[in-house]
């Protein structure tokens, strides 16, 4: 087993494909969500089949701040030392600011920034407190620095787990812990769905490789930034848009 990484938002979409990858690379991996979705289930028992990594699955919202410190805890004594955290889950309103709920506003805000920020203050506590470094990876989106119409907070809150990305990893770099990001585009999947059919095509021509970037190719990113090839890669955003930013 190479370390212990926990994996947000992992039963679906972009979070399933990361804990499918890294347990496919020895790592042992602990998914969470509100829910085990049968995909999960599936990648489970993949994986125990393999016997290359491993990949568990505690429930838990997310959006339940005052819990995280007991869960990290938990998770702590169940899987010892905590190598990496990836900051996956996150949700989206799509539609004009001007008619968006200032409830759906603040829910929005509390999954996405909120939730990651005091689950990563915890799990930093595990790793400072074993003193081996660690890692912590940040999935952002292009829309943070291209922008959307429609998607004005959804690109709010990723703008700000860039800004945590990057402002965090000064602050824990001493201690050998490496924070970065990774920014998918248009991916594939069930949020991307969402989308109409005139609205992908246009995605695609946009894209310097005519193409929309596959949950796989973020995933790879990710096993990147944990790997030992990263270990001076600290404070950056990776981005995985099949060069709809180019």
């Amino acid at each position: 087993m190479i370390g212990n990484v926990i994996v947000t938002g992992g039963s679906r979409g972009i979070g399933l494909g990361i804990v499918r990858c890294l347990a496919k690379a020895g790592y042992g991996v602990m998914a969470l969500a509100r829910n085990e979705s049968p995909a999960l289930r599936e990648a489970i028992g993949e994986a125990a089949r393999s016997g290359t990594g491993s990949i568990g699955f505690v429930a838990y919202d997310l959006a339940e701040t005052g819990g995280m410190a007991a869960l990290v805890k938990q998770l702590r004594k169940d899987l010892g030392p905590i190598y990496a955290l990836v900051n996956n889950a996150g949700i989206s309103v799509a539609g004009a600011l001007a008619l968006t709920g200032v409830t759906q506003i603040e829910q929005v805000v509390g999954l996405n920034v909120v939730s990651p920020i005091v689950l990563s203050k915890y799990v930093l506590r595990s790793m400072l407190a074993d003193g081996a470094g660690g890692r912590i990876v940040n999935v952002a989106s292009i829309v943070a620095f291209t922008g959307y119409s429609g998607f004005s907070v959804y690109g709010a809150t990723k703008a700000s787990l860039i800004g945590f990305t990057r402002s965090l990893a000064r602050e824990v770099g001493r201690a050998g812990i490496t924070v970065n990001a990774v920014a998918p585009g248009f991916v594939d999947t069930e949020m991307t769905k969402g989308l109409g059919e005139e609205q992908r095509e246009q995605v695609v021509r946009r894209s310097a490789l005519r193409r929309l970037a596959e949950v796989d190719d973020v995933a790879a990113a990710v096993e990147y930034l944990l790997s030992d090839g990263a270990r001076n890669v600290s404070g950056t955003v990776i981005t995985v848009d099949a060069g709809n930013t180019a």
